[in-house]
């Protein structure tokens, strides 16, 4: 049987248990031009909050009734397409679930000779992608700058860092709790790090960065947002990728208040999805792949077990207990 994750109904504020129904259904049998995988690993991801509500995004919203969606990794068990053996390994957007039935469209192979599998829905999937594209394309890092991180110890936020060090920037990440904060400092290669939960945002702002903020890569949002546009330089850019902070809020989202930041420093502040750079991320697979190999790129999956654990799993995105990358391991064992 497959077991899979289907959206029940509509959250207000943090989804509870009840927001998703587990299911088991018969494994699927693929048509002529498919194949069916038996995922490994699921990724969880922030966006995911986004993804249940029923208004205008950037994508559809998961409907009542579907499969969770989500990143995943996995191998062929069964192939009626030439293209995806059986035994291979692929990524692409499997859903919460235990097996999955497709045509091939936005899947892709992997090698996990080459990295383990969770790691290509990691560094080098599609948090992996999102750093890569908005540091260097909307942020426009580049060697002497002074790089902010909010969310720094997180999938997205801590290959940012690692990226910005190896293009030379000054990197300073704000993470919560001390053992973050040591995490990015001596082993990710940050140069310094704030702790939001136990320093004073704005005092560890002007201590980590003197000289002002060129690149401001937002996670986050709120408060920590509104304080980095008072320390941005002439020219700085602001990369919006998320704004975890605001995900679960049951009243009005907060904006920035210092704004006008923006106009004295004649700065620049975008939003981008990384979808819109699918079509290169073959380009960032192979920088990121060999900065990897070369022992400048390191990646931190933080993987629990067991579909029926998704829903604890998931408020971990939201309680800041985890470190990297987080990632559900749905293989069922044998017996």
């Amino acid at each position: 049987m497959n077991k899979r994750l289907l959206l029940a109904k509509r959250p207000d504020g943090l989804p509870d248990s009840d927001t998703w129904s587990l299911e088991e259904a018969p494994i699927p049998e693929p048509k002529e031009g498919e194949f069916v995988v038996q995922q490994h690993y699921i990724s969880l991801d922030p966006a995911m909050r986004g993804w249940l509500r029923e208004q205008r995004s950037y994508i559809p919203p998961v409907q009542i009734g579907e499969v969770m969606r989500a990143g995943s990794v996995g191998q062929v068990v069964t192939s009626k397409n030439p293209t995806f053996e059986v035994g291979s390994y692929v990524a692409g957007w499997g859903g919460v679930q235990q097996y999955i039935a497709t045509d091939g469209a936005g899947w892709y192979p992997v090698d996990p000779s080459l990295a383990p599998l969770p790691t290509y829905i990691g560094a080098l999937g599609m948090p992996g992608m999102t750093a890569y594209f908005g540091l260097l394309d909307v942020g426009k890092a580049k060697e002497g700058d002074t790089v902010l991180v909010s969310g720094a110890a997180g999938a997205v936020g801590s290959v940012v860092g690692q990226i910005a060090a190896i293009k030379g920037c000054q990197v300073v990440g704000i993470a919560g709790g001390p053992e973050k904060c040591t995490y990015l400092v001596e082993e990710l290669g940050f140069d310094s790090a704030i702790d939001y939960k136990n320093d004073d945002i704005r005092e560890g702002m002007k201590r980590t960065c003197p000289n002002g903020v060129d690149v401001y890569f937002d996670n986050v949002g709120g408060d920590i947002l509104d304080a980095a546009l008072t320390r941005i330089r002439r020219g700085a850019r602001i990369v919006i990728c998320g704004a975890i902070s605001q995900y679960n809020t049951t009243s009005a989202i907060k904006g920035p208040s210092n704004y006008l930041s923006l106009l004295v420093n004649r700065a620049s502040m975008t939003g981008f999805v990384v979808m819109d750079y699918s079509k290169r991320y073959k380009e960032a697979a192979l920088a990121m792949g060999q900065w990897m190999a070369q022992g400048k790129l390191k990646s931190r999956e933080d993987i629990y077990k067991g579909i029926e654990n998704f829903h604890e799993t998931f408020l971990r995105l939201f309680s800041g207990q985890k470190l990297g990358k987080l990632v559900l391991n749905v293989l069922e064992e044998d017996g």
